[in-house]
């Protein structure tokens, strides 16, 4: 009989709401951080996470994004090579934790708060004294308790942002000889490490990168034929790009690591806040089509040759039309980003001029795999516009459409003679 009712108390027991649950936990690795105002004396290790952090200005943060308000507590995995104290900031709530002296990681706990609202939110870590060289390595941040249901953040080691595309509908049996586009990046957005893109094609990419704190480019390259992923070294003569012609002062060669190709750019120091006009123009010959970029310089009043390449085993008119937004440097990804891109046109073999004012909205691999959920586009005051990174909510999904009011003005070019 007793047996009977331990038996019964078990399986009631069992029955019990949160019975045995585990309370949710996530590990955000320091390999994932981001260090301000920038990466300097402190490294963000791609095997070792958060390492050489030397310098109190530094502060070191983890974002991540949080579905189901609830408790959370924050507790760090590190170390130091002299006893530390380092302060840890999240939703309001700061703390002091102690880091020992020691050659191995420990669990150190820091704060417990209250998450009130779903959103993004940042673990910031700032040093405070250090005995020894460094404040902290750190090897992941913790995170335990009911917030932590659905949590997301990025668990790999890739830091740039997502990037993101407009795709431009072209009329069925269009033949693309010329493409033309317009770029503005709003005052603030040319963050360092990123891409402009305003006309894409099957082949190739043209516009706008920020390369340096010194140094902006404009851009244009084209693939080679074949699908060799990273050296150009092992493409055949009969499948690279060639190039034709340069203007003065363009710099081009060729190119690998993420497929390989000819590649041209031109240092030009590009302002935020200003408009820019793209145009290219693509001459189909028996198996190769020969593209050429062109930018209008507006301090000059004229259009300037970028490079002009033979593409072999092509034959083909410009096809599957875009722009894009990259962020191609990894220590600022997590800064936002945003451009405008808008008023472009096609003219076709026949000589006719065709307004695009639907766009396609797509993104790449992090966003598809939700490693990163804060990017967007739309419309907006006559343009399309893009942006990433920042940790904000994503305002677009793959395969919207956008339209953009038509201006009727077809693009006035006058290109130079050669």
């Amino acid at each position: 009989m007793k047996k009977n009712w331990l038996l019964l108390a078990l399986l009631i027991a069992a029955a019990a709401p949160g019975a045995y649950a585990q309370t949710p936990q996530a590990d955000l690795p320091g390999f994932t951080a981001y260090a301000d105002p920038e990466e300097e004396h402190v490294k963000i290790s791609q095997r070792n996470g958060v390492v050489g952090w030397t310098d109190k200005e530094n502060t070191v943060n983890f974002y991540f994004h949080v579905a189901t308000p609830g408790t959370l507590k924050v507790a760090l995995t590190a170390k130091a090579d002299g006893e530390s104290k380092i302060g840890v900031k999240v939703n309001g709530v700061e703390k002091t934790v102690t880091v020992n002296n020691s050659s191995d990681y420990t669990k150190i706990p820091a704060l417990e708060t209250k998450i009130k609202t779903p959103g993004f939110y940042c673990v910031s870590l700032r040093g405070i004294e250090k005995k020894g060289s460094v404040y902290a390595d750190v090897k992941s941040v913790n995170l335990e308790g009911t917030a932590v249901k659905d949590i997301q953040f990025n668990p790999k080691p890739w830091r740039r942002a997502a990037s993101v595309h407009l795709g431009y509908p072209v009329p069925a049996g269009k033949n693309v000889e010329w493409f033309y586009g317009e770029i503005k990046v709003p005052e603030g957005e040319d963050k360092l490490g990123t891409y402009f893109m305003s006309c894409g094609f099957h082949r190739g990419y043209f516009g706008m990168q920020v390369n340096s704190p010194t140094e902006r480019r404009i851009i244009f390259s084209v693939w080679d034929a074949g699908g060799e992923p990273e050296s150009r070294d092992k493409v055949k003569y009969e499948d690279q790009v060639v190039l034709l012609a340069k203007g003065d002062s363009v710099d081009a060669s060729g190119f690998g690591g993420e497929g390989t190709g000819g590649h041209s750019h031109w240092v030009y120091n590009w302002k935020a806040g200003d408009t820019y006009r793209f145009l290219m123009h693509s001459v189909p010959e028996g198996t190769h089509t020969t593209y050429t970029a062109y930018f209008y310089v507006p301090e000059h009043r004229e259009w300037k040759l970028i490079a002009s390449f033979r593409a072999p085993k092509d034959g083909k008119y410009m096809g599957h039309l875009y722009s894009f937004l990259e962020n191609f440097s990894f220590e600022n990804g997590h800064l936002g980003r945003k451009g405008y891109f808008g008023n472009h046109w096609i003219k076709t073999d026949t000589g006719e001029w065709i307004e695009l004012t639907q766009a396609k909205f797509t993104n790449d691999a992090t966003a598809k795999a939700k490693d990163r959920i804060d990017f967007g586009g739309g419309s907006e005051n006559g343009w399309f516009y893009l942006w990433n990174s920042g940790f904000k909510p994503a305002n677009a999904q793959y395969g919207d459409m956008f339209t953009r009011p038509a201006t009727g003005q077809q693009p006035d070019i006058h290109l130079p003679k050669f």
